[in-house]
């Protein structure tokens, strides 16, 4: 690193006392994502909002989409440190009110208050890592965040279940307090103040576009099955988000400091890697989110038990996550790191399109592993593949760039795999003499059939799941012809000492402005 940085970068203690206090709040924004899910019906109840209950989850994705490259941009800026204090406070303040909510239109508002800070804390968590260690070791640390992610995704519903069932489900939004105020008062201490951007007019219009984008987006994959992918609402969405994305950059080729700089577009590294991020966090929010739909239903476990069921799933993700991290320090083993994770990922799928009623346990937690381990090299090595790739001035909004991608290829996996599973299971259960209170549309009621009726609607549920698995793997094969043609930069320690000429043989940097 350079003087400057070198005397903004925290000591060996400080730099351990700052990711700690990174790993609680990016802890706490990933849970905030799937905690509530196992608490929806009980807050349905409470607050008397059945019909309008989705908003819930859909309001915190789209408002935590929406902001990220704002944030990214106002951090490179005006200085990462002052932002993410700032994103952390708003989303603890917005827990306080999702806890006290009175009804469910309060609830919705702060949840969109709470997905405004939980998305900056997230992109600015990845920026700041660029800050804090040299571009090197930037993948061995960004692992971390990666497995915390995996775990949030399997923890989340089950500690959701477990306040709504022991104490309540404002608990899933109070518990964020305690744990977020002790990571402000340490990242307040430990961070570096960082260094700001040169000065000028904050791209507004720009920030507004990206974010009507993200909001249609999220829209569209969120309640396309809802309203029906053929709906009025949702033609005219999908018309509206292209005409956007047509119209974002003119408007950012003329700002001055834009949110998505137009160079940054045009970096083979950065358009490549952000594809990949998509098809991977596809892949991957469908395996965790309906993995534990499978194992509740056809296999009949509790939801606590189901999230032990896939420990082996967490496991392989925890563990290739941390390898693939200090592996990622070599530039020329990124690329291997992240065909490996692909293809690891492409079996698992592959395999869990093989599973059915019958399936045994022993055989689950070898495809769970399998697929764990494939999910586990990929983020963080591509979000330092960009990285790597930008001057530090833009590591902001690079960053954000990749979380945005990450962002939409999550609820557009969930949202297509949800769609492909439940037609799926209609078309295999049409032929059913259903029992009262068995709903095709809904494969929870599958225990109100008659029990010589039963094991045929599980074997289709099964089935079913099996085939959006199998639907779900070309996005991965795509991914994979991506990373053919992506050459990462090359890492330096000093990415502003003009005499290092390891900076001039990454052939996809980004020129600085």
């Amino acid at each position: 690193m350079s003087k400057t940085q070198q005397s903004a970068a925290p000591a060996a203690g400080g730099v351990a006392a700052a990711m700690s206090a990174l790993v609680l709040a990016v802890l706490l924004a990933a849970l905030d994502q799937t905690i509530v899910s196992t608490a929806l019906p009980r807050i349905a109840e409470d607050l008397n909002g059945f019909d309008d209950i989705a908003w819930v989850s859909a309001a915190y994705l789209l408002a935590s989409t929406a902001v990220t490259p704002l944030w990214g941009k106002l951090g490179d800026m005006f200085g990462r440190k002052r932002l993410y204090l700032a994103s952390t406070s708003i989303f603890l303040l917005a827990s306080v009110a999702c806890g006290l909510a009175q009804n469910l239109p309060e609830l919705i508002g702060a949840r969109v208050l709470q997905g405004v800070g939980g998305g900056g804390m997230i992109v600015l968590t990845f920026a700041l890592v660029g800050d804090i260690v040299a571009p090197s070791q930037r993948g061995r640390y960004q692992g971390m965040f990666g497995s915390v992610y995996g775990v949030a995704s399997i923890v989340g519903p089950l500690l959701g279940g477990i306040f709504t069932d022991q104490l309540s489900w404002r608990w899933a939004f109070l518990i964020n307090l305690p744990v977020g105020l002790v990571a402000l008062a340490v990242a307040a201490r430990a961070l570096p103040a960082g260094a700001r951007g040169a000065k000028a007019r904050i791209d507004y219009l720009g920030a507004t576009v990206l974010a009507a984008i993200a909001t249609g987006l999220v829209l569209i994959t969120s309640f396309g099955e809802r309203w029906g992918w053929g709906s009025p609402a949702i033609v005219g969405l999908i018309v509206a988000t292209v005409a956007l994305g047509a119209v974002l950059v003119p408007v950012e080729r003329r700002a001055a400091a834009p949110v998505l700089p137009p160079a940054m577009l045009g970096s083979r590294t950065v358009v490549f890697s952000s594809l990949i991020g998509f098809f991977a966090n596809a892949a991957m929010f469908a395996v965790l989110v309906y993995l534990p739909t499978y194992l509740q239903i056809v296999h009949g476990v509790s939801a606590t038990l189901s999230g032990i069921y896939m420990l082996p799933l967490v496991a392989g993700l925890v563990v290739s996550q941390s390898l693939a991290g200090r592996r990622a320090a070599h530039v020329e083993r990124l690329r291997v790191i992240l065909l490996a994770g692909l293809a690891a990922n492409l079996v698992g799928l592959i395999l869990l399109g093989t599973i059915g009623a019958a399936t045994n346990t022993l055989v689950l937690s070898v495809y769970f592993l399998i697929t764990g381990v494939g999910i586990g090299m990929v983020p963080m090595v591509v979000l330092t593949t960009v990285q790597n790739s930008v001057p530090a001035a833009d590591l902001g909004a690079a960053s954000a760039v990749v979380t945005f991608s990450r962002s939409i290829g999550a609820a557009f996996g969930v949202a297509v795999l949800g769609t492909l599973l439940n037609t799926g299971f209609a078309e295999r259960v049409q032929g059913l003499t259903t029992a009262r209170g068995f709903d095709a549309a809904r494969p929870d009621t599958i225990g109100q059939l008659p029990s010589a009726l039963r094991d045929t609607a599980l074997d289709a549920f099964a089935d079913a799941t099996a085939m959006a698995y199998l639907w779900i793997a070309p996005t991965l094969a795509v991914g994979i012809v991506l990373a053919l043609f992506l050459k990462p930069a090359r890492t330096t320690d000093d990415r502003t000492d003009a005499a290092d000429s390891t900076c001039a043989d990454a052939e996809e940097a980004v020129p600085a402005r």
